[in-house]
């Protein structure tokens, strides 16, 4: 997948202006990497735009100006976006009582193991995640994963969880966002 570039960016003050088209652009391609899980996973599969206004948003609310500090940013969320013929996502665990949460991140701690995405021809393809954001008795909340689909689009996700075991198909924009993500092709950003 197509990296951020430092050229990709803009200065917050002229993202302001930008601000409005820019998110409603963004929010429509997210839209379509969302893919849920149950009723408490959300999947969300990130591409050079998402990470764009990730970036721009960081920038805008930080006032980033330092070049130094824009190309951390660059650095940061450019390591979220998959590689050649793997899918970068976030995987948020929401649960609003923060009871029950606290309870489920606890029951959920090796979660991140358990995770997969189905391919077409059924084969079951791992996810990668970050040992970092597990700690000793619980999950953290919100992830970042990796899946290395050699190019192939997922058909759906899956977790085999013993205290979670779910499967959801992809629907048609899903599968064609993802496509399109996995070919490097994304949606021009200026």
């Amino acid at each position: 997948m197509k990296k951020v570039r430092r050229e990709d960016i803009v200065d917050y003050v002229t993202y302001e202006e930008q601000r409005d088209a820019f998110r409603s652009t963004v929010l429509t391609i997210k839209e379509a990497r969302r893919i849920h899980l149950g009723e408490s996973l959300t999947f969300l599969f990130e591409n050079t735009d998402t990470m764009r206004y990730q970036i721009q948003e960081m920038m805008r609310a930080e006032r980033i100006v330092k070049e130094t500090d824009i190309q951390h940013e660059i650095d940061t969320y450019n390591e979220l976006l998959g590689d050649s013929g793997e899918l970068g996502c976030t995987l948020l665990i929401e649960i609003d009582d923060p009871q029950e949460r606290d309870t489920k991140l606890r029951q959920w701690h090796n979660l991140p193991e358990h995770l997969y995405a189905v391919l077409e021809d059924g084969t079951q393809v791992p996810v990668t995640y970050d040992p970092r954001q597990v700690g000793d008795e619980k999950v953290s909340s919100v992830q970042y994963l990796k899946i290395k689909t050699g190019g192939r689009t997922p058909v759906s996700l899956g977790c085999k969880h013993p205290e979670l075991s779910v499967e959801s198909p992809l629907n048609t924009s899903q599968k064609s966002a993802l496509t399109e993500d996995l070919q490097g092709d994304p949606v021009p950003s200026k």
